[in-house]
């Protein structure tokens, strides 16, 4: 085993040494809402999730992963009606697009790719637990979670209770519904509204609320308590303090989640990218001006926590980087009996990067030194195999693909199971 893998931890806000619960390794990330993808504020999520993945199966471990498709939730409902649209044809094509850029940009397929309108049955079955628990309450065909029934709400975002209302309204939260007790309750179960789908319930027709969706889909798929819980830090406040409270409310365990793990907002011109703002930078009108490879290794040049900007310049930069590590890969460098250049020591430094703290920034770096090392040892005729088979093994840690024109089989063959889904309706 390499050393051991620590994580910023963001319900207790330090870094921790990772120790899984089990095995598998069991990992959730917030996936879409399928419309308006894929912007470069969610590959930057997914590939940092790649990178951990990736690091966590080269050090031994089995990952069990899951990500969600938020296919049924007011910001879909509303963007359907925008284009006169059904909503499902239009999730499904929008869902399509997304996993087109997830193959493209060698990003790993989650091994279940579950909608939220595959998990209806779960969401009532967990809705009726919170309503016996008394963490939650029925009003008008609806059904809500009362947050005063739960003391840690609001305890990983650290927001003052009197700044919870204004950031919760900006994320769909409708603080005027007549019907709450509180205006920070939210929706377990919305009464259908004229035009909307519905399903059966025993509050009558209705659909799920958005927090509710990924409890289920997690704990149906993972346990009640998974080991690692990832996405946008915009998620944090009310999405994942929602989901924390139903989930150990519903199973009285805890915690629900071990390790939350969240990625930084990505700016534009000075504000963070959004749909709300329409400052979307789309990937692919990105690779328009480099290749996918250039890409994941500029996002690798951030590292996941801390918040960037996208930049044209730098990620010309990366490019750059991306030609020279190529040449250094393949120079033929001199015969297996010439002296042969030392490796190790910058492999070591590279995968002591990623276990702290999934430090790609800095492995970005060290592999840029094996790179100019093997570039110079070429000119010297040195043995450079083993040198390159290292490069090429890092690299690959960082989801690129340098010796391949096309993303790995196990990237494409993955997708390719979640697509037929969704191809065929």
């Amino acid at each position: 085993m390499e050393t051991k893998l620590k994580l910023y931890n963001s319900r207790s806000g330090a870094v921790e040494v990772f120790e899984p619960k089990g095995d598998p390794v069991t990992m959730y990330v917030c996936g879409i809402t399928p419309y308006d993808t894929t912007h470069l504020g969610h590959i930057f999520t997914y590939a940092s999730a790649d990178v951990l993945i990736r690091f966590l199966r080269y050090q031994g471990f089995r990952v069990k992963y899951v990500q969600n498709l938020t296919d049924i939730d007011d910001p879909i409902l509303r963007e359907a009606k925008k284009q006169n649209e059904d909503w499902k044809e239009l999730g499904n094509r929008w869902t399509i697009r997304f996993i087109e850029d997830m193959r493209l940009l060698n990003v790993k397929a989650p091994d279940i790719f579950p909608r939220a309108t595959d998990v209806i049955s779960g969401i009532i079955a967990i809705t009726k637990k919170l309503l016996k628990n008394g963490c939650a309450y029925q009003a008008e065909g609806n059904v809500y979670f009362e947050i005063r029934k739960w003391k840690d709400f609001g305890k990983m975002s650290g927001i003052p209770r009197e700044q919870m209302l204004s950031v919760a309204n900006q994320r769909g939260n409708h603080p005027d519904d007549p019907n709450k007790r509180d205006p920070l309750d939210f929706p377990l179960w919305q009464a259908q509204q004229a035009g909307e789908p519905a399903w059966e319930s025993p509050w009558g027709p209705g659909r799920p609320g958005w927090h509710i969706e990924c409890s289920t889909m997690s704990s149906q798929f993972l346990g009640d308590t998974i080991d690692i819980h990832g996405g946008g830090s915009d998620l944090i406040f009310p999405h994942h303090e929602g989901e924390i409270a139903q989930s150990e409310c519903a199973t009285g365990r805890h915690p629900f989640v071990r390790y939350w793990f969240h990625t930084a907002m990505v700016h534009y011109r000075g504000k963070k990218i959004s749909k709300s703002l329409g400052n979307l930078i789309m990937v692919r009108d990105v690779l328009k001006n480099c290749s996918p490879d250039g890409l994941r290794l500029y996002l690798a040049n951030h590292k996941y926590r801390d918040k960037w900007e996208y930049n044209e310049a730098e990620l010309a930069d990366a490019e750059r980087m991306l030609e020279k590590w190529k040449k250094a890969l393949f120079v033929t460098g001199g015969p297996r009996t010439a002296a042969a250049l030392e490796a190790e020591n910058q492999r070591t430094a590279f995968l002591e990067a990623l276990a702290n703290d999934l430090n790609t920034p800095l492995a970005v770096r060290e592999l840029d030194k094996l790179a100019e090392r093997v570039l110079s040892a070429n000119e010297r005729r040195e043995n450079l195999k083993n040198a390159q088979r290292i490069l090429a093994e890092m690299t690959v840690l960082l989801g690129l693909h340098l010796d391949s024109p096309e993303a790995e089989n196990d990237v494409l063959a993955g997708w390719d199971d979640h697509l037929r889904k969704f191809q065929k309706q």
